[in-house]
């Protein structure tokens, strides 16, 4: 896999300090704005990248480069991913895939019209403690509650309260508490359940954005809350309660560093099989192994799943009046 970047943010940062260390993936070019190109170019030096563009344009006409890594505030994933596919380049695009579930489906149908890839880069889906906790679900009996709670205070909140909009808390970037944070929990319990019978937004509402707020789903014999909040913060803890035991996970579901397994019968596990590597690595691990085998099955599987994660969200925001201009823009 040769591989283009688009953008120079933290998550960029985060990419680069491991994604050397992953067999099969060669860095080739990294694009951003001109505004960056200092940082650019220090992150293609350090990282041993054969060239620079401040033009995304550049990258996408980049013969050497056959995927292409989409880093950018939620509000471009769409725009940027589209031109990418159009250029017949395979995509991983960051969390959350787009803005809603409309511009989701018009990505999938470009990605298997031209026979490409098309991966939403979102951490908990391939981590082996999620599939650990995956295969022991049965040991629980009937699924009654699930809980997850992802608030995590955020010193963004203290900028926002004094006006200054960041992309994290501005809603004409597709921001907001579900988007950022309670996201990494649709993606946890839909990964497990599949998709809910129904779902209900409450969100705390200040300057158009979900700064917090309770996401319920419906599974009928199984209901489930999940919490995500930037403006103010508590324990994280994640819990599966079924009729004969329950899973308690006390770290974000983003990395889920470990869990317990608690039986009815007051037996007890601590269980983690994550490797001691960068919480990103295991994604872009599954990336490159299915880009070498062609795997395009698991691929489209997974595109599937963040396709149900998307009309989640999309549904929730627009039951609880969380309209982003991407959604006027295109399909209200």
């Amino acid at each position: 896999m040769k591989l283009g970047i688009v953008g120079s943010g933290m998550i960029v940062r985060d990419l680069l300090s491991f994604i050397e260390e992953v067999e099969g993936i060669e860095l080739i070019h990294i694009s951003g704005t001109k505004r960056s190109e200092e940082i650019l170019k220090e992150m293609c030096s350090s990282h041993h990248m054969q060239r620079y563009s401040v033009h995304y344009e550049e990258l996408l006409n980049d013969q050497e480069v056959d995927t292409i890594y989409i880093a950018l505030p939620n509000h471009l994933h769409y725009s940027y991913a589209k031109l990418a596919l159009e250029a017949k380049k395979n995509v991983i695009v960051e969390k959350p895939m787009t803005s809603h579930v409309e511009e989701a489906q018009v990505l999938k149908k470009l990605a298997l019209k031209n026979h490409l890839f098309l991966w939403e880069a979102i951490t908990n889906q391939y981590l082996p403690n999620y599939a650990k906790i995956k295969s022991l679900l049965p040991d629980l009996g009937n699924i009654k509650i699930v809980e997850c709670n992802y608030s995590q205070y955020s010193s963004r909140y203290n900028a926002f309260l004094q006006g200054d909009i960041l992309p994290a808390f501005d809603y004409t970037k597709s921001g907001g508490a579900l988007m950022d944070l309670n996201i990494y929990n649709i993606h946890f319990v839909v990964g497990l359940f599949g998709k809910p019978k129904d779902v209900q937004y409450y969100p705390n509402i200040e300057r158009g954005i979900d700064t917090s707020g309770i996401l319920i789903l419906d599974y009928e014999t199984m209901k489930c809350v999940c919490i995500g909040a930037k403006d103010c913060k508590a324990p994280l803890s994640n819990t599966i309660q079924g009729d004969k035991g329950c899973i308690q996970i006390p770290t974000p579901v983003s990395y889920i560093g470990f869990f317990q397994l608690l039986m009815n019968d007051g037996t007890t596990c601590r269980v983690d099989v994550n490797k001691d590597v960068h919480r990103m690595y295991e994604e872009f691990k599954a990336f490159e192994r299915m880009y070498q085998q062609q795997d395009y099955l698991s691929c489209y599987e997974m595109l599937e799943h963040s396709l149900i994660v998307m009309e989640v969200q999309t549904i929730a925001r627009r039951k609880a009046g969380v309209i982003f201009p991407a959604d006027e823009e295109h399909f209200m």
